[in-house]
């Protein structure tokens, strides 16, 4: 009897052991479809968008996406064909489309910078395919990020934390209002306190620049050290041109 049992169920049985291989394979199995697939520089340098045959591609951080929907830009005479069939990251922020600012070397960005890098990267995802990776600075030949992808992304994430923290310094002291016109040039004015410039101490970690800021201080406050009065205005003038 129970091995009649054993056989009239047989069928069933065997479509569920079928049913839970196959979820094990799915979850353990490598994922060597398109989205994993791994380009070279040779190999990603023939979607240029020259070739009809092929989809227009662009690399950014060592993502490959399919752009062939924007080909009115990324193709041959458009606005921005210098990025298709390559990895140009830099050039995302620096503007230099031309010769050795047509690479994917981020060094000596400033934080920010390397920020908008990934900011783009980001909008790439949104709104393209996004197809694969490219082997070489930011992903090895088996398709893992490399140290540098991971060094930039954290210098991105620094450069997040530290515009968040700049924010709320500055927020404790008022901006000025500012107004520029071609006829009469500029002028900074604080609805209460009196304008000065003042240093942005966080802008170095920032840019690797120092800047200044115009900033309302009340007149108990002027004495702080640091604050600098614009030239040719008045010490307690509310209105300064610049």
């Amino acid at each position: 009897m129970a091995l009649k049992k054993l056989v009239n169920f047989s069928p069933l049985f065997a479509i569920t052991v079928f049913v839970a291989l196959v979820a094990l394979l799915l979850k353990f199995y490598p994922k060597f479809n398109s989205q994993q697939k791994l380009f070279t520089a040779e190999q990603l340098a023939l979607h240029n968008g020259t070739n009809d045959s092929l989809p227009i591609l662009l690399g950014i951080l060592g993502s490959v996406f399919d752009v062939t929907k924007g080909k009115s830009h990324y193709g041959p005479g458009g606005g921005y064909n210098h990025f298709a069939g390559r990895d140009a990251s830099r050039a995302f922020v620096s503007g230099n489309f031309t010769g050795d600012g047509l690479t994917d070397s981020l060094h000596g960005l400033s934080s920010t910078e390397v920020k908008s890098v990934v900011e783009w990267r980001e909008f790439y995802f949104r709104t393209y395919t996004y197809v694969g990776k490219l082997v070489g600075r930011y992903y090895d030949s088996r398709g893992n990020a490399t140290k540098y992808l991971k060094g930039v992304e954290a210098k991105a994430a620094r450069g997040a934390q530290l515009l968040e923290k700049q924010k709320k310094e500055e927020a404790k002291q008022p901006s000025c209002n500012s107004r520029w016109s071609q006829d009469e040039g500029g002028e900074v004015w604080c609805d209460v306190g009196f304008p000065r410039l003042v240093q942005r101490p966080l802008e170095i970690a920032l840019t690797g620049k120092m800047s200044k800021r115009c900033a309302c201080f009340t007149e108990d406050q002027l004495g702080q050290e640091g604050l600098e009065t614009y030239e040719g205005c008045d010490f307690l003038s509310s209105r300064c041109r610049v």
